[in-house]
């Protein structure tokens, strides 16, 4: 059977809340292997809430239906402050990324707590700000960026990246609405170790299975080796 947008695989999949440093509960889920322990995680980062990004946008719903069974990697989403989805609204109201730094911080201590493996931050567009932003922390192996727009986050970020030292891999699409490729690699050249991958015919919002494919297959080719590439058939 063809792998296919609507594809739900086996998984231990589990409601979860994070609790802040400043006090609001956020609403997540955890989507782990069926029958043994994941080998890496992937700490998901949506895209703007107030532009209709959420923990259920398409790219991370497709990867906790799909990831955990072809890849032994853990999914782990949730809605930032203000956001809502089926699986309820988090507390407290959208910070233009700011008070977010404080849910990026309750995702790791929640991935810590919990002994998740080899923690990867995936940020998606104002997702990919927050991590730049917010996730230079010791648990983090390394962030994968989808569509990095580099608003909100801008040089100083990019510099505390290249300080931190840790594996920096932005995928950038040929016809983002924000940032193109030649532009991200002279802005991601003061990150020596950042990678940029320029995804030929893709968009912002990565539309299109062919494209989805290639996004799971250069973060599994990261954070799990072993399970590149992966398969399109079951």
């Amino acid at each position: 059977m063809e792998i296919r947008a609507a594809t739900v695989l086996p998984a231990r999949r589990e409601p979860i809340e994070l609790h802040t440093a400043d006090g609001l509960t956020l609403v997540g889920e955890l989507a782990l292997p069926e029958d043994r322990p994941p080998v890496a995680t992937l700490v998901t980062l949506h895209p703007l809430p107030t532009h209709g990004g959420f923990m259920d946008s398409h790219l991370y719903k497709k990867a906790a239906n799909r990831l955990p069974a072809l890849a032994d990697v853990a999914v782990l989403r949730f809605n930032t402050r203000g956001t809502g989805s089926d699986r309820g609204t988090s507390e407290g109201a959208f910070d233009s990324g700011e008070g977010e730094r404080f849910d990026v911080a309750a995702a790791l201590e929640y991935a810590e707590f919990h002994d998740l493996p080899q923690v990867w931050v995936v940020g998606w567009s104002f997702g990919t700000e927050l991590a730049l932003k917010w996730a230079t922390d010791p648990l983090v192996t390394g962030a994968i960026l989808l569509s990095p727009p580099l608003h909100r986050a801008g040089d100083a970020d990019l510099d505390a990246w290249a300080r931190f030292g840790r594996p920096l891999v932005a995928m950038v699409p040929e016809f983002d609405d924000y940032l193109r490729p030649e532009e991200a690699r002279k802005r991601f050249a003061r990150v020596p170790q950042a990678e940029v991958i320029g995804v030929d015919g893709a968009k912002h919002l990565w539309v299109g299975e062919p494209y989805v494919r290639i996004v799971f297959d250069e973060i599994v080719r990261r954070v799990n080796p072993a399970a590149y590439p992966l398969p399109t058939q079951i």
